[in-house]
């Protein structure tokens, strides 16, 4: 369904042809938002590299989670604080600040099975993600693994670097 204030399709061919990744929706939501409110040229085209620079910003963040293998997880706003009664809530929202990624300080995460380190660890990778930062998730099983079939010291040393580069390493016991 259109509406009068949905954009031309060929407005649209032109924007995509320039690498513009908005989709329809959102800026048949711009245009009305625009039309309603009286914007004038240069409002619009503020408007539109905002949306612009928001949608780039959305694909980047969705790219560079994909690269990380951070998989699927709970967001850290849906944990249960109240099962694993030995959590510390204040020093894994402290965590989620980062600032043990800006002094270069590992962290680890004990605890029994199932209380959810996996989870935080990954909320912690997403965080740091959202933050800019490079990060890799693996189990500790698979980076060893991977590291061990590599068939002579370089293959190896090459292959190393993959789990040094990112700015965040997590490894999981899984």
């Amino acid at each position: 369904m259109t509406t009068a204030n949905d954009p031309p399709d060929d407005l649209l061919a032109a924007l995509a042809k320039l690498g513009f990744r908005a989709g329809r929706d959102a800026l048949s939501a711009f245009f009305t938002h625009a039309h309603k409110n009286r914007l004038g040229a240069t409002q619009i085209g503020e408007g539109l590299v905002t949306l612009e620079r928001r949608a780039r910003e959305t694909t980047n963040l969705e790219r560079r989670t994909r690269a990380a293998y951070l998989g699927k997880f709970k967001s850290i706003d849906r944990f249960d604080w109240a099962h694993p009664r030995k959590i510390d809530r204040a020093l894994i929202e402290r965590l989620c600040g980062l600032d043990f990624v800006a002094r270069g300080e590992n962290v680890l995460l004990r605890g029994q099975s199932g209380v959810g380190k996996s989870m935080l660890a990954q909320n912690l990778g997403h965080a740091a993600l959202v933050a800019g930062h490079s990060v890799r998730f693996t189990t500790l099983a698979a980076a060893l693994a991977d590291l061990l079939q590599q068939e002579s010291i370089p293959a190896f040393e090459r292959r190393l670097k993959r789990y040094l580069r990112p700015r965040l390493l997590i490894l999981d016991s899984c």
